[in-house]
């Protein structure tokens, strides 16, 4: 199995992304916000175009604003549009923002458990030292 990985830092936030023959999973760090939520969408968008599917992890997202939701209904547009499947792995921050935005879940959400690409991309288990924010 090949894999690629790619990273990216912006302002208040990280982008990296895992990619196999499986799909991509991008993981988004930090806080998303009207600073960097068009650096989000485009680095989506890059990696979707190469993608059987893709999800979105921001699951270590701490803050989402609005234009990140905007991110997020572009990244949906450019997907679509491309006929690839996609979804996100919310925070709880995501999950507030989804409830008051996004109402009817037009958005694809899923879980960690329910979705395979996410073992690939696994996340430590255990952190001995924590981490500067």
């Amino acid at each position: 199995m090949s894999v690629a990985q790619s990273w990216q830092q912006c302002r208040t936030a990280q982008f990296s992304a895992l990619s196999s023959a499986s799909g991509t999973v991008i993981t988004v760090d930090g806080e998303l916000d009207a600073a960097n939520s068009d650096q989000l969408a485009v680095y989506a968008a890059h990696r979707a175009r190469h993608a059987g599917r893709v999800i979105l992890d921001l699951r270590e997202l701490d803050f989402i604003g609005t234009a990140g939701f905007s991110a997020l209904h572009r990244i949906n547009v450019v997907c679509s549009g491309a006929q690839v499947s996609w979804a996100m792995v919310p925070s709880p921050a995501v999950g507030r923002l989804l409830r008051v935005c996004d109402p009817d879940g037009t958005l694809p959400v899923t879980t960690p458990g329910d979705e395979p690409l996410l073992r690939h991309a696994a996340r430590p288990l255990l952190q001995l030292v924590a981490q500067a924010r």
